[in-house]
């Protein structure tokens, strides 16, 4: 088994189709066959079923395309770093439920290592995508949210991935509401009186269970909801349609959050705001220090 083996494949289950894998390679497609098939006869599994129109990965195949693409990026990574003679940038990446704080502990971050030539990136994502970035080293720290429904669940997942959680503070569940909404005059706000809007959640792909949300009251029945996937979309519905969000008020001030009030919840809930981080792993230094910053925001 070889990296090109295993780029090979990627591409084949990306594309679909042997040709156009091939093309996009700058391979023969006679070569690119043969190297699967020595591929799936040493690893003794079919990765793909030839169709009259391409190929379609087989459940074999997907579970081992899914070690492949991890394999691959650590590759790269290892490549970047080490052979290309422009690599010697600085490196430091964070993957993070939609929560502003996170990305104003990053810009804090960023600022106090200015350095001449760095490489970093901030993905903000699902829920799932967080877990599986830390665990393939994508991201050196996932910022996610628990809550009491879903602590136990989480765990489990936490251990199964060798990841663990580090508790940084504990909020109570609030509403977000644009300034002139009807109901923003109210001291607290119960999710019965709110039955009437719509309801602004975040997109978690296809792991639809409301184990995975990273707002509040996830099992609550909702009248009206509506799923994005980003902070700036969810907020432009919030102001256009007079639409809600449960989660803890540290909203920020960017994003056009001045326009935005948040109200106490009468529901009893409380959310924990953390990180993971791969088991036994050393942060490197701008993860500490972007750690700090986290914290910072407990007051």
């Amino acid at each position: 088994m070889t990296i090109l083996q295993l780029k090979y494949v990627i591409a084949i289950d990306e594309e679909c189709s042997m040709r156009r894998a091939a093309d996009r390679l700058y391979v023969s497609q006679p070569g690119l066959s043969s190297a699967v098939r020595d591929l799936e006869t040493e690893l003794g599994i079919q990765i793909f079923e030839r169709v009259h129109n391409g190929v379609v990965t087989t459940a074999a195949g997907s579970s081992f395309i899914a070690h492949a693409r991890s394999v691959v990026e650590q590759f790269e990574k290892i490549e970047e770093k080490y052979l290309d003679a422009k690599s010697n940038k600085e490196t430091f990446s964070v993957s993070m439920q939609h929560y502003t704080v996170a990305v104003n502990a990053f810009i804090d971050t960023v600022k106090e290592y200015d350095y001449d030539e760095y490489q970093f990136s901030i993905r903000e994502t699902q829920t799932s995508e967080v877990i599986e970035d830390v665990k393939s080293s994508k991201s050196e720290v996932g910022v996610i949210a628990l809550s009491e429904f879903n602590r136990n669940t989480f765990k489990k997942v936490f251990a199964d991935a060798s990841l663990e959680f580090h508790e940084l503070f504990t909020r109570n569940a609030y509403v977000y509401l644009k300034k002139d909404h009807p109901l923003a005059d109210r001291e607290e706000l119960s999710l019965d009186e709110l039955q009437d809007y719509p309801c602004m959640v975040f997109d978690q792909g296809d792991n639809t269970s409301f184990y995975y949300r990273e707002e509040a009251l996830a099992t609550y029945d909702y009248k009206k909801v509506i799923s994005t996937n980003e902070r700036a979309t969810s907020i432009e519905l919030m102001l256009g349609l007079n639409g809600y969000a449960v989660g803890v008020a540290m909203l920020g001030d960017s994003l056009n959050t001045s326009e935005i009030k948040v109200v106490k919840l009468k529901e009893d809930e409380e959310l924990t705001f953390g990180y993971i981080t791969r088991k036994g792993k050393e942060l490197s230094d701008m993860a500490k220090t972007f750690i700090a910053k986290l914290e910072s925001f407990k007051e």
